[in-house]
């Protein structure tokens, strides 16, 4: 029999509905692999009693001959982002170190209702901050791929998702939650060679899931194709009372709506994602995407995003503001890690708390956040990055009055090692150059593999579509995975 733990989501929902295995049986293939591949550090937290309990009721309802939960015998991996009752949560972040929610986040809420079962909770760059999961306090996860050319020099997973994305990729779970501010998802996801949505800001739930930046924060799904992510979508997704911000729309039928044909749809090709020292591997598959999508029916046509330019300063402005006040809560009082030096008053135990518990990069940005909200220079930053950002949203708008779909490389290059980046800042920024537009207009965005690079790295190709559009964004997604045929996947090491 296959190697229950080689099947995505679709095959084994169909499979156990099927009973050609049963959920305890897939519940027991991916415990098992979980425990084998420590060595990945994706997991913090293994949660194999909820994964099989979730299993065992897969199994009986199946007995009782009643209408099996759309995710039934799905177990699947939890970023640690997301609040889950009774299990600890983290953020990455020594902070919360010991946090154990009483409540569960309404996207977990939502998977559990669906009969998903989780395996465990997901390492992260702490507080969603990075690009290479080098920020967390818990250890670096490890890619599970290594290059080809003879460099075995351990790689980056991407980030913030990069627990989520290593362990999809390493076949320890076929599907998990991510979060994406600025490309979160889609980053990592193109790192390892699976595919991964940001859908609409609003369209997932961000109560119980610890902010970050909260007008950008939104929830999304990662797996191993397309499908799959339409089907962990349709779950996550759906209006909930307690997210202001959250859209009160029905959720639509993502998968049943999937559809690779492009006839008659237009392909804008941004000029300005045409960056300067781009890797020629970079154009070349961009350019066979567009191919792709041209063999697909569609049309192309090019087009402008002029405030382009302007999108990562904005964005490390505002993010890093929206960070500074979120983080805030974070004083050792309530919750969490608790520093108070011998003879210290109420100020001391902050500081002290806030030094020990917070790691360098989540210092960075709050001191840039506090910064530019400070009373002397909040018109001069955060207004300015706040008008920005409207005019970035304007210009997609104008561009979809010419196009359907943007297509764009996901990231500027290939996974890189660890340590290669993390020294420089502003280099590890530079990796969030073609994903964090679509994030500050509040777009569907999703990564979805294309091909590999002479070192034999994957490489992948982003799908920008209008607000709400998620459907076509998975079928211009769809009909690039069709094409690309991507099967490579990294050979076991660890």
């Amino acid at each position: 029999m296959t190697d229950l733990t080689d099947l995505g989501i679709a095959a084994i929902r169909d499979g156990v509905r099927l009973g050609r295995f049963s959920a305890v049986e897939v519940a027991d293939a991916f415990i098992v692999k979980v425990s084998q591949a420590k060595a990945l550090n994706a997991f913090l937290v293994e949660t194999p009693d909820h994964a099989m309990a979730a299993a065992r009721d897969a199994d009986a309802a199946r007995g009782a001959g009643e209408l099996l939960k759309p995710l039934a015998g799905v177990p699947i991996g939890m970023k640690d982002l997301f609040c889950t009752r009774g299990v600890a949560t983290t953020a990455g972040s020594l902070i919360l170190e010991g946090f154990t929610p009483p409540y569960e986040s309404t996207v977990s809420g939502n998977l559990f209702a669906a009969g998903a079962g989780m395996l465990g909770k997901l390492n992260m760059d702490q507080f969603a901050m990075g690009s290479s999961n080098e920020t967390s306090a818990f250890g670096n996860v490890i890619s599970p791929w290594r290059r080809g050319d003879g460099g075995n020099a351990p790689l980056a997973p991407g980030g913030s998702s990069g627990g989520s994305s290593a362990a999809v990729a390493a076949r320890l779970c076929p599907g998990a939650t991510g979060t994406d501010t600025g490309g979160s998802i889609r980053q990592p996801a193109a790192f390892v060679g699976i595919s991964g949505i940001k859908p609409t800001y609003g369209r997932c739930s961000r109560w119980g899931v610890v902010a970050f930046a909260s007008s950008l924060d939104q929830a999304g799904p990662m797996a191993r194709d397309v499908r799959d992510c339409a089907i962990m979508l349709e779950a996550m997704a759906g209006f909930d009372a307690k997210d202001a911000t959250s859209l009160n729309l029905a959720v639509p039928q993502w998968e049943a709506g999937l559809n690779a044909s492009m006839a008659g749809k237009r392909i804008g090709i941004p000029r300005e994602y045409r960056v300067d020292n781009m890797p020629s591997e970079i154009d070349a598959l961009w350019q066979q995407g567009i191919d792709w999508l041209r063999d697909a029916g569609a049309e192309i046509v090019e087009v402008s995003l002029p405030h382009t330019k302007y999108a990562l300063p904005a964005y490390y402005i505002i993010a890093p503001a929206e960070a500074s006040s979120n983080l805030a809560r974070y004083d050792g009082v309530r919750y969490g890690l608790r520093d108070l030096p011998d003879g210290a008053n109420l100020q001391d135990m902050y500081a002290a708390t806030r030094a020990a518990g917070f790691g360098d990069e989540v210092k960075r940005r709050i001191m840039i956040g506090t910064y530019v909200l400070s009373a002397g220079f909040y018109d001069a930053y955060f207004t300015q990055a706040s008008k920005v950002r409207t005019l970035i949203a304007w210009d997609f708008d104008r561009a979809f009055e010419a196009c359907d779909y943007l297509l764009t490389p996901t990231a500027p290059s290939a996974a890189f090692a660890l340590g290669e980046k993390s020294a420089d800042p502003i280099a590890m920024y530079l990796n969030d150059v073609f994903t964090v537009p679509s994030s500050l207009a509040g777009l569907p965005a999703m990564s979805v593999p294309g091909g590999l690079d002479k070192a034999g790295l994957p490489l992948g190709l982003q799908i920008i579509g209008r607000a709400l559009d998620e459907q076509g964004v998975l079928n211009a997604c769809l009909a690039i995975e069709e094409r690309a045929g991507f099967v490579a996947r990294p050979e076991a090491w660890w």
